[in-house]
């Protein structure tokens, strides 16, 4: 089980994500327009006043029921022990269980 600050950290990035996912886009566009080097510069140095957090690589995709940062499917967005669980218990309708 992952603490609970690493959660919220989590949640407080995807919040800004959201938050700046327009103004960083449009950014983008305008560099990949712009004509002269110094356009390209400042338009840059717009992007980066932007908070870090913000940007889309720094979200981790985590488990749902655990926050388990690590071996998670994203069909299911669960880790794979949670997953595991779930399909031996029977929780996932189509998912068997393996047999060798």
């Amino acid at each position: 089980m992952a603490t609970k600050s690493l959660i919220e950290r989590e949640k407080k990035r995807q919040k800004l994500e959201q938050k700046y996912h327009l103004i960083r886009r449009s950014l983008k566009k305008e560099i990949s327009k712009a004509q002269s080097l110094s356009e390209k510069w400042e338009i840059q140095g717009k992007l980066e006043a932007l908070p870090r957090n913000s940007a889309p690589t720094r979200l981790r995709r985590r488990c749902f029921s655990t926050g388990r940062p690590r071996a998670n499917y994203r069909d299911f967005g669960l880790s794979r022990h949670i997953l595991r669980e779930m399909v031996h218990e029977g929780l996932l309708p189509g998912a068997t269980r393996s047999s060798w």
